[in-house]
């Protein structure tokens, strides 16, 4: 199994202590830091913000995400990117110009995303595939941790999957929601690549070893990819 690429949910990390998280947390090898940015608004809770990625830039060299979950993101794209966002994921519900948007994200000189939610039909993001670097794909309703997995997330990677392999699109699928050892491991079966880590697999219990349970989440799944491969095609 190729090497999946992991990104810790920073609202699932011990917000009291940060600094020490984020640094054990590259060194169990997190690929970035994916934080969750929620305005009450387009979501029905409100988290972090823009001193959490500076934060983040000042203590480790992991790369940091900011998915925007936020109506009008276009306000706030350059901060993210002058705070240390080196990806702004936007959602396509809040974007009256998406478009124009994801062209923001890549002029201010971050990796331009677009994600979006499982009540969103797919054909939404045609139109923008040519335009960025990922899809994050929703696999739960967004707004909170610990929600369990909807089961038609896996039949939307495999299409998105099969559209982008088909148009030879250059982007990676990301999904967020109830990645546990099972759901990890029949998403990337199905073309997922790039994984938010949050409570259901490295953030379970507190005062988690990170150094040992990474690596160990990334065992299991590829032990459980390699179980199911007879019941799945392969993509």
């Amino acid at each position: 199994m190729k090497k999946f690429i992991a990104a810790p949910s920073v609202m699932c990390a011990d917000l009291g202590k940060l600094e020490s998280e984020f640094q054990a947390l590259e060194a169990a090898g997190a690929d970035e830091l994916h934080f969750d940015i929620m305005d009450g608004h387009f979501v029905p809770n409100i988290t972090l913000g823009f001193d959490f990625i500076r934060l983040a830039r000042r203590c480790c060299s992991l790369p940091c995400t900011a998915h925007l979950m936020v109506l009008h993101p276009e306000r706030y794209i350059e901060r993210f990117v002058e705070a240390g966002s080196a990806v702004v994921v936007v959602h396509v519900e809040a974007c009256r110009h998406p478009h124009r948007v994801l062209g923001q994200i890549r002029d201010a000189g971050a990796s331009p995303g677009i994600a979006i939610n499982p009540a969103t039909p797919l054909t939404k993001l045609n139109h923008l595939l040519p335009e960025v670097d990922r899809v994050l794909l929703m696999t739960v309703d967004p707004g909170y941790a610990g929600q369990t997995i909807l089961p038609i997330a896996f039949e939307r990677v495999r299409i998105l999957h099969e559209n982008v392999r088909y148009h030879r699109y250059d982007l990676k699928i990301e999904v967020d929601g109830n990645v546990n050892v099972e759901n990890a491991a029949r998403l990337a079966r199905f073309g997922a690549e790039i994984f938010v880590l949050g409570s259901a697999s490295i953030f379970r219990t507190p005062g988690t070893d990170y150094t040992e349970a990474l690596p160990a989440f990334r065992e299991a799944v590829a032990r459980e990819k390699t179980g199911i491969q007879q019941y799945e095609a392969p993509c």
